[in-house]
């Protein structure tokens, strides 16, 4: 079965590494996007098996990205996986309040990424 993911990262070199990994690794067949509304545009055109979202970008950070991704019916039920440096307990709890597949705090280990995106997503379609 062909995984798309879409990984929206406003950092070049992290969107190529995990895009390979994922790719490698995972056999994940992988889209990307450098910002928050070209992750919307590319969410609506291809409509993948799951996002992962970086929490800390310029213009449209990841939190108002999953805000719009979760108002747009096409887009509603595409699991997301946050990515994050935020580790400090209050925003880790305000993770939790969302309607997400999981968190996974950068740096994050490229070798395991798959394993943990298709272990969050078994877990959410719980």
């Amino acid at each position: 079965m062909e995984k798309l993911v879409l990984l929206i990262d406003d950092e070049e070199d992290i969107r190529e590494a995990t895009q390979v990994c994922l790719e490698v690794i995972g056999n994940w067949e992988v889209i990307t996007a450098a910002s928050g509304q070209e992750g919307l545009n590319k969410a609506l055109q291809h409509q993948p098996d799951v996002i992962l979202l970086d929490v800390m970008m310029p213009d449209m950070d990841g939190l108002t990205t999953l805000k719009l991704l979760q108002k747009t019916k096409e887009t509603c039920q595409i699991p997301v996986i946050l990515l994050t440096a935020k580790t400090q307990a209050a925003e880790q709890r305000q993770f939790t309040q969302l309607n997400i597949a999981a968190v996974i705090t950068k740096p994050y280990d490229p070798f395991i990424l798959s394993n943990q995106i298709t272990q969050a997503l078994d877990n959410f379609r719980k």
